[in-house]
């Protein structure tokens, strides 16, 4: 009998590379794996439900759960980033420090996804910066067109609209329109010579999310693994297995990262970096499965609902298949 074919769409990390190039393999299935940029990938599944698997915005996911719940998540997080680092003000900007963005407009790709929400949140929780005190601008950070993938219902006094047809939230930043962008990528003009006129607010921002995450356990989950609910009814075992060959495939994509006898990587001190980052987050420092991430979880879900975007605060146990959050004990 030939095992059933499904499709996954998600970005070809070093985790995730071995169930990509078949060194892993998805038990009881084939995998066909599409390797396409995060944004392409939430848009497909989004609004056409194109992938049987797909990486998939923690914040959209959870978005989903009252609007007709169409995917099932398991506990496997393809993306995490400390998100300090993503806030950037004008080269000569006065701002210093984030709570001084009170009054403020500032520039974000979408309100709801997921880096915009912790970001928001760490402000607000650690900074003194209340979500309603900012005006948020949405739209393409270097590219003009972009929109929210899922509408928005927002609480009052928050105040989001979307910049012009043709604008871009880099080029506003830039012409003093814009205080602020909140961003998971560097605005474009950020990566040539001399950081293009912009600048990030913390001037030492590694420095700050290191003291953020020992003093709150935190390393902030941005993306999670999401099956097709239709295919998921029919296939149940599969979410497990699922979990299982990712595992897997995490293990043998970090194998050699700190190796110092034929660098992997064409990074010279990077087996420095990995013993820093093994000191401050331990030895497993990207966990899956629910209770290695449960404060990540919970603390993610409070702020996504004190911003409006979900209707009520869910619980962790709540985002996730049944069959992913068990394993048999012999």
């Amino acid at each position: 009998m030939t095992a059933p074919l499904f499709t996954m769409a998600c970005q070809a990390y070093d985790r995730m590379q071995p169930l990509r190039d078949g060194t892993v393999r998805l038990g009881g299935a084939q995998l066909n794996f599409l390797d396409l940029p995060v944004e392409e990938t939430f848009f497909r599944m989004l609004k056409f439900g194109e992938f049987d698997i797909a990486e998939l915005s923690l914040s959209s996911y959870v978005m989903t759960l009252g609007r007709g719940a169409p995917f099932v998540a398991v506990p496997v997080f393809p993306s995490r980033a400390f998100r300090h680092s993503g806030i950037y003000v004008r080269s000569d900007s006065a701002i210093k420090d984030p709570s001084e963005l009170a009054g403020k407009t500032v520039g974000v790709p979408e309100y709801q996804i997921t880096a915009s929400v912790w970001i928001r949140g760490i402000l607000a929780e650690h900074h003194g910066l209340d979500v309603a005190s900012v005006r948020y601008r949405t739209g393409g950070l270097d590219e003009p067109g972009r929109e929210e993938k899922v509408t928005l219902d927002l609480p009052p006094g928050v105040q989001v609209e979307p910049i012009g047809a043709g604008a871009t939230l880099s080029q506003l930043l830039l012409d003093g329109k814009l205080d602020a962008v909140y961003s998971a990528r560097n605005p474009g003009p950020y990566n040539t010579p001399g950081g293009g006129g912009i600048r990030r607010v913390f001037t030492d921002p590694a420095g700050v999310e290191r003291e953020y995450h020992a003093r709150t356990g935190i390393f902030p989950i941005m993306h999670t693994l999401v099956i097709r609910r239709e295919v998921y009814e029919q296939h149940r075992w599969l979410a497990q297995e699922l979990v299982k060959a990712c595992a897997a495939a995490k293990t043998a994509g970090l194998a050699g990262i700190g190796e110092t006898a034929a660098l992997r990587y064409a990074l010279p001190w990077l087996w420095a970096e990995v013993e820093r980052t093994r000191d401050a987050l331990g030895e497993d420092w990207w966990p899956y499965g629910l209770a290695a991430n449960r404060t990540t979880l919970e603390t993610f879900l409070r702020y996504h609902h004190e911003q409006g975007l979900s209707p009520r605060r869910y619980e962790p146990e709540e985002l996730f298949a049944p069959e992913s959050l068990a394993a048999v004990v012999v």
